[in-house]
């Protein structure tokens, strides 16, 4: 296999050459894939983290002022354990809350219900306001299908559904954090912490 320089690579990327991904692929794949097995992630974890590293190294390089300052094996590898390491604190955040949520003190704090039903209610909504391939693809996603399956279940690409769910995603928080229930909500929040402080 040819070898290319960390220039020759930038290079190629810039101009959307799709060998040097392959050649990315043969080359960093194997340090992605350790580094999530060993911090407990799975075949499927490692090929996504390396998809969003991909991404990321893409745009940094699309800006002609881009200076590689390090290797550029180094500065994705950085770029991905970053990636993975805020997956695992979201899937962390994830189990605190529903152990959280199914402690007795939680379940008999009325105002914690009410809030969550109104939460429950705000995400139905915008989740409903949502266009039908966002709607099956997020769903998807919550029951924990990993990309490549959901791509054979809805007939899409892969690309096609991690560039979807992004948006998806990003447009569900959008239409959330602007729901005038929400935003009633947050205020109210806003409130009481000033009266406690």
């Amino acid at each position: 296999m040819k070898e290319y320089s960390d220039n020759e690579i930038i290079e190629c990327l810039r101009s959307r050459q799709s060998y040097v991904v392959r050649y990315l692929s043969d080359r960093y794949m194997p340090m992605i894939r350790l580094m999530v097995y060993r911090m407990g992630g799975n075949v499927e974890d490692a090929r996504d983290i390396f998809q969003e590293g991909l991404e990321i190294i893409l745009r940094k390089i699309d800006d002609q002022n881009f200076v590689l300052g390090c290797k550029l094996k180094t500065l994705f590898y950085a770029i991905c354990e970053n990636l993975w390491k805020s997956v695992l604190e979201k899937r962390q955040a994830a189990a605190n809350y529903l152990s959280n949520k199914t402690s007795s003190d939680y379940e008999n704090d009325f105002t914690e219900l009410l809030d969550n039903e109104l939460y429950e209610k705000v995400l139905r909504d915008v989740f409903e306001s949502m266009d039908e391939v966002s709607k099956k693809i997020l769903t998807l996603y919550w029951e924990e299908k990993p990309p490549g399956v959901i791509a054979d279940i809805l007939g899409y690409t892969y690309g096609y559904v991690r560039k979807k769910k992004c948006e998806a995603q990003a447009e569900l928080i959008d239409k959330v954090k602007n729901h005038p229930v929400y935003k009633s909500i947050m205020r109210t929040d806003s409130m009481v912490m000033e009266k406690v402080y």
